[in-house]
C-alpha cells in the first residue's frame, strides 16, 4: 500500500499489512487495539516521551473505527461527555491540519429532527446540558428546519418535521481513512505499530503488571491500555475482570453521489444520515441495532434491562452469534498463554449488514428526499458497538490491578470523541490528574452499589 493511500471502505482482513515494526522488548506503554482511541492515546502519549507500541490483532481500524457513520458530535451528549468532546472537536480540527486534511473533518452541524411535538419537547429537555456547558445550540422552528434542510429542493410531498434541535459546529470526517491518517502520524512520530500482532495475555506476578503475552513474544511494560472495543470484555474476562459490556450489531451504507440537500448530520426517529465529501450519504437507521444473545448478553440482562426497554422497538434480538464473533457461545472463554487466542482465530470482526435495514433505509430517504428518488447504494457494511448499560464508556485503571487502564464500551461514540479519551489516557499514564471528571466513567460503577445513570435518550 503506497503511503497516503486513500481508504474506500471499512477495512478488512485482506487488506494490506502496513504497519510490521520489529516487536519490541521493553517499553513503557503497551495499548492494545489500533481502533481510534488506541491511536489517539498513544500519538498523545508518544508526544509527552514516552515510548508506545500499539498492537492490533488484525489492521489498523479495522472493526468500528472504520465502520462508523463518521460524525464528530457534541450534541445530545451525556453531560459527562460533553466537556470532553467539546476538547475531542478542537482536537479533531487540529488534527486533520496536521494530516494536511486527509481526515475529511468539515463542521457542517448536527441536527435532531422531530416529527411530533412531542418528540421535539423531548429533544429540547437535553439543551440545558449544551447550555450549562457553554455549547451553541438551539431549538430550531419548524420553518427554520425547512430552510435548513432545503424544503423546496426536497420535493413536494417531502416528509415535514415540526422542528429540531441543532448545534451548528458539530462535525463530521471520513472514518475509514481518518484513523490510518492519524496512524501514519503516529507511526511516523515514533508510536510502534503492529498489525497481525494479537495480545493473548497480561503478564503478572505479585498483583502487578510485568508486561504483555502477544502471540509474537513478550513485551516488558509496566503500563497497558485495553482499547480493543468489541473484544475487550472478552480479554478481560480472561484475567478475571469482568465488564458489562455486548456487543451491538450496527448497519451503515453509503450511496451515490447526489444533490446537496444538507451539508451536515442528521437524524429523525426513522433515519439518521450525514453529507459525506464524495458528494453521497451516510445513512443508517439510529438507534437500531441488532443484538446477538451469547454467554455475556445473556449474564447482563439485567443491566441493560432499562436501556433496552427505552429502546425495544429498534432492537432485533438474535438467538446466537456467528462463529468467532466475541460472545458466540462457541468463543473460548479461557486460553493458556502459548496457546491460539479467539483474537488470531478472528482477525477482524466483519458482520455481514443487514440488508432489510438497508432497504428500509432507502425507502425512508426517499420519503424525506422524494425528489432525489430511491437512492443507489454503492457500499453496506456492518460494525459490533461495544456498548455498556448506561450508554458512556469506563476509562479508569483496574483496581486491583494498577498497570491495566481500561478504555472501552464507547457505546457507538467513540469515533468523535477519541482524541479527548486519548488526551485523558496520556494523562493517566503519566500520573497526572485528568482535565476533566473522571467520576462518571469510573470502573467500579457497576458493582459499588451505585444507581444506574443512563445517558441521553436523543
Amino acid at each position: 500500500m503506497n503511503k497516503h493511500q486513500t481508504f474506500l471502505g471499512p477495512v478488512q482482513e485482506t487488506t494490506p499489512v502496513k504497519f510490521s515494526d520489529p516487536l519490541p522488548q521493553e517499553v513503557d506503554v503497551v495499548i492494545i487495539g489500533g481502533g481510534v482511541i488506541g491511536l489517539f492515546a498513544a500519538l498523545y502519549m508518544r508526544r509527552s516521551g514516552l515510548s508506545v507500541v500499539v498492537c492490533e490483532k488484525g489492521r489498523i481500524a479495522c472493526e468500528q473505527s472504520s465502520r462508523n457513520w463518521g460524525w464528530i458530535r457534541q450534541h445530545g451528549r451525556d453531560r459527562a461527555e460533553l466537556p470532553i468532546m467539546m476538547e475531542a472537536t478542537r482536537l479533531w480540527e487540529e488534527v486533520d491540519r496536521e494530516t494536511g486534511g486527509r481526515t475529511g473533518f468539515k463542521r457542517g452541524g448536527i441536527c435532531y429532527l422531530a416529527s411530533t411535538k412531542e418528540r421535539l419537547e423531548k429533544r429540547a429537555e437535553w439543551l440545558d446540558i449544551a447550555k450549562e456547558c457553554q455549547l451553541e445550540s438551539r431549538l430550531l422552528t419548524k420553518a427554520e428546519v425547512d430552510k435548513l434542510i432545503d424544503r423546496d429542493k426536497r420535493g413536494g410531498d417531502a416528509h415535514e418535521w415540526v422542528g429540531a434541535t441543532h448545534t451548528p459546529n458539530d462535525a463530521r470526517a471520513e472514518a475509514w481513512q481518518a484513523i490510518p491518517a492519524i496512524a501514519e502520524m503516529a507511526h511516523d512520530e515514533g508510536v510502534v505499530i503492529i498489525e497481525n500482532c494479537a495480545v493473548r495475555a497480561l503478564d503478572v506476578s505479585g498483583g502487578a503488571l510485568k508486561g504483555v503475552v502477544t502471540e509474537h513474544g513478550i513485551i516488558r511494560t509496566s503500563q497497558c491500555v485495553l482499547a480493543a472495543g468489541a473484544w475487550s470484555s472478552l480479554f478481560a474476562k480472561r484475567h478475571g475482570i469482568t465488564i458489562p459490556q455486548m456487543s451491538v450489531r450496527s448497519t451503515v451504507c453509503q450511496t451515490e453521489p447526489l444533490p446537496e440537500f444538507y451539508g451536515g448530520n442528521a437524524a429523525d426517529e426513522n433515519i439518521a444520515f450525514r453529507r459525506r465529501n464524495d458528494g453521497g450519504y451516510n445513512l443508517a437507521g439510529g438507534a437500531r441495532s441488532d443484538c446477538y444473545i451469547g454467554r455475556d448478553a445473556f449474564r447482563n440482562f439485567w443491566k441493560y434491562l432499562p436501556v433496552a426497554a427505552a429502546h425495544l422497538p429498534d432492537i432485533t434480538f438474535r438467538l446466537s452469534a456467528p462463529k468467532g464473533f466475541p460472545d458466540a457461545w462457541s468463543t473460548k472463554r479461557d486460553w493458556a498463554a502459548d496457546e491460539v487466542s479467539p483474537f488470531e482465530e478472528t482477525r477482524v470482526l466483519n458482520p455481514a449488514p443487514n440488508m432489510k435495514q438497508v432497504a428500509k433505509l432507502q425507502e425512508n430517504f426517499s420519503k424525506i428526499f422524494p425528489s432525489a428518488g430511491k437512492p443507489k447504494i454503492r457500499h453496506a457494511w456492518a460494525g459490533m458497538i461495544d456498548a455498556m448499560p448506561d450508554i458512556v464508556p469506563i476509562v479508569d485503571r483496574v483496581p486491583d490491578m494498577p498497570g491495566l487502564i481500561i478504555a472501552t464500551g464507547m457505546s457507538g461514540h467513540g469515533f468523535g470523541i477519541g482524541p479527548g479519551f486519548g488526551k485523558i489516557l496520556c494523562e493517566m499514564v503519566l500520573g497526572k490528574t485528568p482535565g476533566h471528571d473522571m467520576q462518571r466513567f469510573r470502573f467500579s460503577r457497576f458493582s459499588d452499589g451505585s444507581k444506574l445513570e443512563v445517558g441521553p435518550d436523543i
